[in-house]
């Protein structure tokens, strides 16, 4: 049985490499030929074009995993029913779960490839295609809000600023005020606050200090004041994909700090988190399904398998996307959102296993 296990490993690894060595180009003369008039238009430089579709791969790849791998697995298995071979192995008296063990050890070796990437790799190509995309194909849209943002940047301290450009990383009309309990202790506001990065300080025009008193205030009152801040303005608007930008370490102390300052935007992020973590055992839910679908020979042959499998895909995404928005737009939970597609598929991947051992 080992000369089988191996024969429908490398016909598993095989045809997923396949799989995204035919879809990938395909997809990258696709978003080319729709992309490429806005490129020349605001004259992108070749080398970032170059370096835009080499994150481009990695990023479409982890999109489409489910389709893709899906799809591979359907594909060599019809064949071998097809080709009667499954009838063959299952006749010689080796049980289907047996039979299956190969396809478990490809989708294992899969999902440590998927962990590998999704945790370390695809975030640094996300960051590289969002800059592109918000550079080049979106100059002028704004990748975050800029309008009455407001922050809690530790324990004591609370920022406010009506409007910000985070090209020039000016605010205007900031305010901090520092508490001690639930007391005002001081409380600071400038017309604007500037970034000075040549001297790593903050310029504050119009700047006004009020201290609190027991009887009375005290005001101090500078035109202009460089000063250093602990923390950095970017933070009070980070852009809306900074998440997917964070490889598996940086991201829980993400979450972790945005948790203490009571972001807005905490669902958003736990959401990825999550999302990454369920991304392997997709693998073997949907190895599951597709050998439980493609295993018996039909009389509509592979069409009929691979029609089925890119339904069952594009649901399995349907579900994700729909379950992602509940979770970014509601109160419903992060981690219900992502996990649900995997629950309700692997109900499915029961219910098709125990009926293909019949």
């Amino acid at each position: 049985m080992k000369i089988l296990d191996w024969y429908i490993i490398k016909r598993y690894l095989g045809t997923f490499t396949v799989m995204l060595l035919l879809f990938i180009p395909i997809g990258i003369m696709i978003d080319l030929s729709e992309k490429v008039g806005k490129m020349i238009e605001q004259e992108a430089p070749t080398s970032e074009i170059v370096i835009y579709y080499i994150n481009f791969t990695f990023y479409f790849a982890n999109l489409l995993f489910p389709i893709f791998l899906f799809l591979s697995i359907i594909w060599f298995t019809s064949k071998l029913a097809n080709n009667t071979e499954i009838t063959a192995i299952l006749s010689s008296g080796v049980p289907y779960t047996r039979f299956l063990r190969p396809y478990i050890v490809g989708a294992a070796l899969v999902a440590i490839m998927a962990f590998v990437m999704g945790m370390f790799i695809v975030p640094s190509a996300s960051k590289g295609y969002k800059e592109f995309y918000y550079k080049y194909l979106k100059k002028g849209k704004q990748d975050r809000e800029t309008t009455n943002l407001y922050n809690q940047i530790n324990d004591n301290d609370y920022i406010y600023v009506s409007s910000f450009d985070p090209r020039n990383k000016i605010g205007y009309n900031f305010t901090l005020e520092h508490f001690e309990g639930e007391q005002l202790i001081y409380k600071i506001s400038a017309r604007n606050i500037r970034w000075i990065e040549k001297d790593s300080t903050y310029r504050l025009s119009s700047y006004i200090k009020r201290k609190i008193g027991e009887t009375d205030d005290i005001l101090q009152k500078e035109s202009r004041l460089d000063t250093v801040f602990s923390f950095n303005l970017d933070d009070l608007t980070p852009v809306s994909y900074i998440a997917e930008t964070k490889n598996l370490f940086e991201l829980n102390k993400f979450i972790e700090k945005e948790r203490k300052k009571g972001s807005s935007n905490i669902n958003t992020y736990l959401l990825v988190k999550y999302k990454r973590w369920g991304l392997p055992v997709s693998a073997f839910i949907l190895t599951i399904i597709a050998v439980a679908v493609s295993s018996k020979k039909k009389r509509g042959g592979m069409g009929i398998n691979l029609a089925l499998g890119i339904a069952l895909a594009f649901i399995f995404i349907f579900f994700d996307r729909i379950f992602g928005t509940m979770a970014e737009q509601s109160g419903f939970s992060p981690l219900l959102a992502a996990a649900l597609p995997n629950i309700l598929f692997g109900i499915l991947a029961i219910y098709l296993l125990n009926n293909a051992k019949q």
